[in-house]
């Protein structure tokens, strides 16, 4: 999904009321956001196993389930992802603490604890921990994530950041 479609279908994350309780087997963009809701209202599930590398980007496999998993992860300030896209897998993105910057082509959103952001198949995106302080994110994708492909900004660099699975 671009940001074009969803200036004509609205931002799903915004009408709350419009979200189903997440079910045993998500297959929809609003069952994957009520898992990840459900998953950071529960902090028992993943604040344990939180770790925080001054070296790299830590993550964690939370969860899998049929054909979809979660991930944890942790960014220190000035970790990022590099500009990046999640092949074939669409997903949601969900603050767990702190607060998280991501860039896409078209502009840069501040994302602090709670937001999510919804992501499709071939959207390009990077995210970065630009505050002072260490963040934790919860990203779901599905399917499971198999390829991370780096793009290279508009001023030519190439950032990369490997796939946890491929790498």
């Amino acid at each position: 999904m671009n940001d074009s479609d969803l200036q004509i279908a609205g931002d799903i994350l915004e009408v709350p009321h419009l979200l189903q309780a997440p079910r045993e087997h998500p297959a929809t963009v609003a069952d994957f956001v009520g898992l990840a809701r459900s998953i950071a209202a529960d902090r028992s599930q993943w604040e344990h196993l939180v770790r925080y590398d001054a070296t790299t980007r830590w993550y964690h496999r939370l969860r899998t389930g049929p054909g979809y998993e979660v991930w944890l992860l942790s960014w220190v300030p000035g970790q990022g992802s590099g500009l990046h896209d999640h092949g074939r897998s669409s997903g949601v993105l969900t603050v767990l603490a702190g607060t998280l910057t991501e860039r896409t082509l078209t502009g840069r959103r501040v994302l602090g604890t709670g937001a999510q952001r919804v992501f499709a198949p071939g959207g390009v995106h990077q995210v970065v921990n630009d505050a002072l302080e260490p963040a934790v994110s919860l990203h779901v994708y599905h399917p499971g994530l198999t390829a991370m492909p780096a793009h290279t900004t508009p001023d030519g660099e190439a950032r990369t950041q490997p796939c946890p699975v491929t790498a």
